[in-house]
């Protein structure tokens, strides 16, 4: 195998995610030493293949999460688990799912970068599972990540606005309180985890602003303006303040984007 894009497919068709792990650490070696290039491939699945557990359920029919105790850590960290497993395919989609675009190659290379950090924050998080007596699988899981994808599989703009520009972003916002709140509760162990994924957020929400703001400016667009007329469109709801706004900034993306795209 020589294309990259055939590598996101072999990716994508993997159920299993420790092999879904392994396969990502194993191409992303091979871009790094040139083994792959981004040549263009046949039209990536709809949708990821998946292990038979979790059970995917609608975002509204997903039960109660317990807060507190080992039983909240638990449901906590399936829930963190499932994020990254689906930021894995989410990642590799990128790379597959627009070769009329024609990215310039660091394009490819930040979003394989991209696929094998997410691969280690499953990992990291399956670790923490296992050390509680769990496993990826054992709760219900939703599939609002991939709705997402499915519904911005027409532009690249609309993927990189609703995907790192919005979801990861928003990790950026939450993930500073969680971490304190763990802390406060005694939890010494999922902290610095969550600590590892939040430092990897902000550059991944780089990427997602940087290549954005490249292929906007290539089509003729005002990125600001843009940006916003796809968030107005694809994320109806409109985005949830506070805003971390020093994370955000250090990943270069402007306060005049999103701060006037809050919900009321």
């Amino acid at each position: 195998m020589n294309c990259l894009a055939e590598a996101a497919i072999a990716v994508l068709t993997a159920a299993d995610p420790a092999e879904k792990c392994r396969l990502t650490r194993r191409f992303a070696a091979d871009w790094a030493q040139g083994r792959l290039g981004p040549a263009a491939a046949p039209v990536p699945p709809p949708r990821p293949a998946r292990p038979p557990r979790p059970a995917l359920l609608p975002p509204r029919e997903m039960p109660r999460r317990a807060y507190g105790g080992e039983r909240g850590r638990i449901g906590l960290l399936h829930a963190l688990a499932h994020i990254e497993l689906n930021a894995i395919d989410l990642a590799w989609d990128i790379v597959a799912r627009f070769p009329r675009e024609s990215m310039p190659r660091g394009f490819y290379g930040d979003w394989v970068q991209v696929a094998l950090d997410e691969a280690v924050h499953f990992e990291m998080l399956q670790e923490l599972l296992g050390s509680l007596g769990a496993a990826y699988g054992d709760l219900p899981a939703h599939d609002g990540l991939w709705q997402a994808a499915e519904k911005t599989a027409d532009d690249l703009l609309a993927r990189l606005v609703v995907v790192p520009m919005t979801l990861e972003a928003r990790g950026l916002d939450t993930t500073p309180a969680t971490i304190a709140r763990l802390a406060a509760n005694g939890d010494t162990l999922t902290p610095p985890a969550l600590e590892v994924i939040y430092r990897d957020e902000i550059r991944h929400v780089a990427a997602g602003v940087r290549w954005f703001t490249h292929l906007a400016e290539r089509r003729g667009l005002s990125p600001r303006a843009h940006y916003q007329s796809l968030l107005g469109e694809r994320f109806p709801g409109g985005l949830k303040a506070p805003f971390n706004h020093a994370a955000r900034a250090e990943a270069g993306f402007p306060r005049d984007w999103y701060e006037p795209m809050a919900a009321p």
